[in-house]
């Protein structure tokens, strides 16, 4: 039997997910820049942005030359095993990426000492 290949295409957040929390985090973000965020398309972003906004979890309203979008509050999961969760906690998450000093992938703080304990 030949050992399996890693699969190395997935990712625990989806696009979609990370769309809509671009949106929380700046109602009237450019598709160019929640692109260029997620590293795909702006044709890819616009088709996410519609599918949110025709399930339900955003609305979008025009204001001059640019789009002024608002999430759903209280909308849910739509898979079965989380459909009875907001997605708000998840957004909220997401919305704010830059990891919290000390965490994992998190850089030091410049200035921090690592002092080790005596030995003894």
């Amino acid at each position: 039997m030949e050992p399996m290949e890693p699969r190395t295409g997935w990712t625990f957040v989806t696009n979609h997910a990370r769309i809509l929390a671009l949106i929380l985090g700046d109602p009237e973000t450019r598709l160019r820049d929640m692109a260029d965020t997620c590293r795909i398309t702006e044709r890819a972003a616009q088709a996410i942005v519609t599918d949110l906004e025709n399930a339900g979890y955003l609305t979008r309203e025009r204001n001059g030359r640019r789009n002024h979008y608002e999430v759903t509050p209280g909308t849910r999961f739509r898979h079965p095993a989380e459909g009875h969760r907001t997605i708000a906690d998840l957004l909220r998450l997401l919305a704010d990426l830059e990891p919290a000093p000390g965490t994992i992938g998190s850089a030091p703080r410049s200035g921090a000492r690592h002092e080790r304990a005596p030995h003894g």
